[in-house]
Parts: C-alpha cells; sequence; structure tokens
C-alpha cells in the first residue's frame, strides 16, 4: 500500500503537475488511511473493502475530525483508488459509489419540552427586562424563528388578535407563521407594561427594543440565551437556533405534518425539513410499531 502511494503521489506531482502542497496534503490523507488499513490487516488496494473504508470514515469522525476534513480524506482515497484502476493495478475501484461525508446529515441539538419549560422559567421577575425576555424566548420557541427574523420583526408584521406573525426569511421571502396563546400573552403584556417606556423613537418599529430604544443585535440575544440556559441548568450548547429546531421536533412529535413544518420554518426544500425526522426517533420508532406487520 506504501509503495503504491508514493507511486500516486509521484503521478500526481510530475504528470499532472500538482502543486508540492497538494502533493503533501493528498500524502498526510493517504498515509493517515493506510496506517489504519494495516491495523485492521488490510495491506494491499486489493484487499480493502467498503466496509473497511465507512469504518475509516467513521473512526475519523468520531475521533473529532471535522467533517470538511473527513470528505478531503476520502476524496484523496477516490482519486488514488481511481488512478490504480487506471493503472491496471487493481480491478475494482470500491469507493466510486461512496457519497462525500459533507452529505451526511448533522443533527441538530434539540431541548426536551421539559428542558424548554426550565429554560423560559429561567427568565425570572417582572421586572421591565424580564418581560421583555420572557416575551422574545416565547415567540422563538412558539413560531420557530430564525434569530435574524426575530430581530427584524416590525409592528406591522404582528397580529396578535389572529394569532400569526409575517416574517421576511432567507430568500427574501415572506411566509405566516403562527403565534401561540402562551407567546401571545407574554407579547401582550410587553407591549402594555415595556414597550412603551423603551420607544424613545416613535419612528422605531423593531417589536423588541433595547432599553435605548433601539432594536437588538443578533449577538446580544445569543448572549442573552446562553445565560438562561446556564440558569436553567442546561448543559447542552444552548442557542437561538436550538429553540428553532426544538420548535420543529416538537411539532413532528405531536404529529404535525412535515410540509406544514417546512411552511412554518420557511425552508425552501423539504429535504431540509426531513433532518428532524432523524431527530425525533421515538415518533418513528412507535409508527413502525404501530403499522409494520412484523414490528
Amino acid at each position: 500500500m506504501i509503495a503504491l502511494v508514493e507511486q500516486f503521489l509521484d503521478h500526481i506531482s510530475f504528470e499532472c503537475g500538482l502543486s508540492p502542497k497538494t502533493r503533501e496534503a493528498y500524502g498526510n490523507d493517504l498515509s493517515d488511511f493506510s496506517r489504519f488499513a494495516q491495523t485492521a490487516g488490510i495491506h494491499t488496494p486489493r484487499e480493502v473493502t467498503r466496509k473497511l473504508l465507512l469504518g475509516y470514515l467513521e473512526h475519523e469522525r468520531d475521533r473529532g475530525l471535522a467533517m470538511n476534513s473527513i470528505a478531503r480524506r476520502l476524496v484523496a482515497i477516490k482519486v488514488f483508488f481511481r488512478y490504480l484502476v487506471q493503472e491496471g493495478l487493481i480491478e475494482k475501484d470500491v469507493t466510486a459509489v461512496m457519497e462525500s461525508p459533507r452529505l451526511w446529515k448533522v443533527l441538530p441539538t434539540t431541548l426536551s419540552i421539559k428542558e424548554v419549560d426550565a429554560l423560559l422559567q429561567a427568565v425570572i421577575g417582572d421586572d421591565l427586562m424580564a418581560v421583555r425576555d420572557r416575551a422574545m424566548m416565547e415567540l422563538l420557541y412558539a413560531s420557530g424563528l430564525r434569530v435574524s427574523e426575530l430581530t427584524n420583526l416590525t409592528l406591522e408584521d404582528l397580529h396578535l388578535e389572529s394569532g400569526y406573525l409575517r416574517c421576511l426569511g432567507k430568500g427574501n421571502k415572506m411566509r405566516v407563521t403562527p403565534v401561540g396563546g402562551a407567546a401571545r400573552m407574554a407579547i401582550e403584556r410587553y407591549f402594555k407594561e415595556v414597550r412603551p417606556k423603551f420607544a424613545k423613537n416613535q419612528a422605531v418599529r423593531q417589536v423588541f427594543l433595547t432599553r435605548r430604544g433601539t432594536g437588538f443585535s443578533r449577538k446580544t440575544i445569543w448572549r442573552q440565551i446562553k445565560l438562561f440556559a446556564k440558569r436553567a441548568g442546561i448543559t447542552k450548547t444552548v442557542s437561538p437556533h436550538t429553540l428553532r429546531h426544538s420548535f420543529a421536533t416538537h411539532l413532528l412529535a405531536n404529529g404535525a405534518p412535515l410540509r406544514m413544518i417546512q411552511e412554518m420554518l420557511g425552508h425552501a426544500d423539504i429535504a431540509t425539513t426531513q433532518v428532524y425526522t432523524h431527530v425525533d426517533q421515538n415518533r418513528l420508532k412507535s409508527v413502525h410499531q404501530q403499522f409494520h406487520p412484523r414490528a
């Protein structure tokens, strides 16, 4: 294996004209794979199986290598095996049908319903800022908003009496999202007790304002949520997007159709929303047990 790797590196250097840095990168990746193969008792490319390759990629992921780095290593292995086939050194390229690890779904962090409750209850007190922060947190979870959508939300976007809001999402696409009862009550209290005192400039139309009467930055809201998560004793990494993921996962767990969740999240492609079917494994198990004839 090592000798063929050196032959391949000479090929890409002298015949393909690739740079010394590219040769070094390919060499490091292929040397790492060769060492892994040898520990598994594999010493020639002919002995390499798809199972071994998958085991190698999973090994790299388990030891914390980034997906982009794993994808780069697979590219190096695929180019190496393609070269071996072209040179007649092996008959079959076992890497030909392997997809890039960049396509592997990285499951988002979500909170349980109990953890969401703890997070919302961590906004302690009845002072002006606590009332405002509780309204923001309730709305993030109730409507699955991105943090940028929350900071850009205007008074004209809210239709509390009808129980919905409009927001401008990615690609300047407008969508309508329901606002639940708990969030509606929290926002109504904020409008009554807090916003009039913070709104120093009537021209500012953002729903949520700082004490200075300006709109929020995304970073400030991110810091606030980190603080509340720590106060609630949640050890997971929590961000505004965690509440968005939890919104979608809890809807799915309670039987909401995936297409409806797609519309509420503002996903252009249903494939983006389908990641939540992997998150909610308990629901998949229950559906399987209910409908599969041999469950």
